[in-house]
């Protein structure tokens, strides 16, 4: 079987140790892995034509020359944050100084097909994004990390899990579901609803649930109906990720979102309402201290006030995400271009 190369190059031993840790938990001996950390081997190994599937180097050994090998994918580990990629898509600048699991997760996602070393699929992950409150920007979010996993080449579904919907404001096609024979099939769905579904499933770059065409309410289906949508397209082994994009009520139906869920993004402001509502639900979930839970301030501003500094919250907040100056006008694959939305999605794959 093929197992693909990866090179990582940095003098830096301390620092390339853990990146090689990773790789080998994580692909162990699925992969030709090679470190190299002195300059004059690296040097000497590349005077000779190499066919290399993934590079990841320090910006201290990369120069333009490497380009004359075969080198599939290029991670260039740079010591100042650069916003800015280069204009060849083969070749990524990564901040050598952020976490590891950004960094690992970044090579991984753009490399994704490489590594691809055999026929065996991983399992589907469901990620639920919520929140205490409303208007804290869930959606925005999940359809930004969407269509951001699925430029990395991750086959995603989102489906959009409020009692009334109104997602589709951003999306090129905003038709609803109209035909009654699927909604006669949601009303007595079962664990393979999925299949009976998937002809209305639509696309814009990631795939998407379309909105219904009334309320819940309106149309007699329960809220766990998207709970059965979700476990029953895991099922089809059709997706890589689920982002399922929940209302704030806190009932059993979103108890049983998070219990099947591989990953909860919970959303809160900076605001002290936002902070207050999110202390209460931290304390109404058991283990939110694991790495199944990431916390994202989003629509942040450092010239307010920031009540996520006060000794009296009790959760830790990942990721800042700064304001969207124009949102109103923004589409999905803009918001998916924003680097707090890339980093989100980096943390929770």
């Amino acid at each position: 079987m093929y197992k693909p190369k990866i090179i990582i190059a940095d003098t830096d031993e301390k620092y390339i140790t853990s990146l090689q840790l990773k790789f080998v938990e994580e692909y162990f001996d699925k992969v030709n892995l090679e470190i190299v950390t002195d300059e004059g081997y690296f040097e000497d190994l590349f005077s000779k034509p190499q066919n290399v599937d993934i590079l990841v180097v320090s910006e201290g050994l990369y120069s333009t020359a490497l380009q004359r090998h075969n080198i599939k994918h290029t991670f260039i580990m740079t010591e100042q944050y650069e916003k800015e990629q280069t204009s060849d898509i083969a070749i990524v600048r990564i901040f050598k100084y952020t976490s590891l699991k950004v960094i690992f997760n970044e090579i991984v996602g753009n490399s994704s097909r490489v590594l691809q070393t055999s026929d065996e699929q991983k399992d589907c992950k469901i990620i639920l994004v919520y929140s205490a409150s409303g208007g804290v920007g869930k959606t925005t979010l999940s359809l930004g990390m969407s269509h951001g996993l699925t430029k990395s080449y991750k086959r995603v579904l989102y489906i959009n899990a409020g009692r009334l919907q109104y997602f589709q404001r951003v999306l090129k096609n905003q038709s609803a579901i109209t035909s009654s024979e699927v909604y006669l099939k949601l009303a007595t769905a079962d664990d393979h609803i999925y299949p009976e579904i998937e002809h209305v499933i639509m696309r814009e770059d990631f795939h998407y649930l379309p909105p219904f065409k009334a309320s819940l309410m309106s149309l007699g289906l329960p809220y766990s109906i998207y709970e059965t949508i979700a476990q029953s397209a895991k099922a089809s082994k059709e997706y890589d990720y689920i982002i399922i994009d929940a209302d704030p009520t806190f009932d059993e139906y979103k108890a049983n979102l998070i219990g099947i869920a591989d990953k909860v993004v919970i959303v809160t402001k900076q605001n002290r309402s936002s902070v207050h509502a999110t202390n209460i639900l931290v304390d109404n979930i058991d283990g939110v201290d694991s790495e199944k839970y990431t916390f994202v301030c989003n629509d942040f501003d450092r010239e307010k006030e920031n009540a996520l500094i006060s000794p009296d919250i009790r959760f830790t907040v990942n990721d800042y995400i700064s304001h969207f100056e124009y949102y109103d006008q923004m589409r999905c694959e803009e918001f998916s271009k924003d680097s707090g939305v890339q980093r989100l999605s980096f943390l929770v794959v």
